[in-house]
């Protein structure tokens, strides 16, 4: 498994005592500041930042970071906090991840292997054409999974998962071959929503409390209901899957997102 860049997701509440204590003035310009702060297009930014509002109490501000280099997502949540609104801006959920490719994910020989288990002849033309396109799909999905480009969707879906240690169902003591057929499985699943759902899975096992980040990216938020719904009914998930909380936000730039949340109007 090769990692790629570094993950952040950082989730702010507001403190609207300390809010009301800052000037109209003070408020201003320290909305101005944030909002330099969280523009992806500065100088030093991270390569990837995404804004975002939570809906519901779990949190109201959401920053996405991605970057080859874990100190520059840890200076833009110093940025935040000693910004002159850092004040108000409680850090209420954070996760550290890296992007990752699967060891699930078949290289070509693998999936050469799974034609003729399948039944497609070697010797066949058509054998030929499916490796050839399933090698051209690869290149560009392990670029995606380690260097991902985020879709102008709207709406972003976040949540940590485990695979499960229980005596009864522990992942880890299921053989390879195994726990590959069924994550094969809940590949197909996902595949279904293209076009309407994108994920991103970032590690975190030694990273952080969970073993891997799920975000998802929706057109709108029932698709990402339904995406959830239908792939734990897969084994991998039904039998071996624990998943920590959910947030789901909407996507804004930084000025939308302090109107939003009335820090500005």
């Amino acid at each position: 498994m090769k990692g790629g860049w570094h993950c952040l997701h950082l989730y702010y509440r507001i403190n609207q005592s300390a809010l009301n204590w800052l000037s109209p003035a003070d408020r201003a310009a320290g909305a101005q500041q944030l909002c330099q702060i969280l523009d992806p297009k500065r100088t030093g930014a991270p390569i990837r930042l995404l804004t975002s509002v939570v809906v519901g109490h779990k949190a109201e501000l959401a920053i996405l970071a991605m970057d080859e280099n874990p100190l520059v997502l840890d200076s833009l949540r110093h940025s935040i906090r000693t910004s002159a609104l850092g004040v108000a801006l409680e850090l209420v959920y954070s996760y550290v991840s890296i992007t990752e490719v699967s060891e699930y994910v078949p290289t070509v020989e693998q999936y050469g292997e799974r034609l003729k288990a399948e039944g497609t002849d070697p010797a066949s033309p058509a054998f030929g054409v499916k490796l050839k396109m399933y090698e051209d799909r690869e290149v560009a999905m392990r670029k995606q999974r380690l260097f991902p480009d985020f879709p102008e969707w709207p709406i972003v879906c976040f949540y940590p998962m485990n695979k499960i240690r229980d005596p009864h169902a522990n992942w880890y003591t299921i053989p390879f071959s195994h726990r590959m057929e069924m994550m094969t499985e809940h590949g197909k699943s996902g595949m279904k929503f293209g076009g309407r759902v994108m994920q991103v899975i970032t590690a975190s096992t030694g990273l952080d409390d969970w073993e891997w980040g799920v975000t998802l990216w929706g057109k709108e938020p029932a698709f990402i209901k339904e995406i959830v719904y239908t792939m734990r009914f897969d084994e991998a998930s039904a039998n071996y899957g624990a998943f920590g909380p959910f947030y789901l936000s909407y996507i804004m730039s930084p000025e939308a997102a302090l109107k939003q949340v009335q820090i500005t109007s």
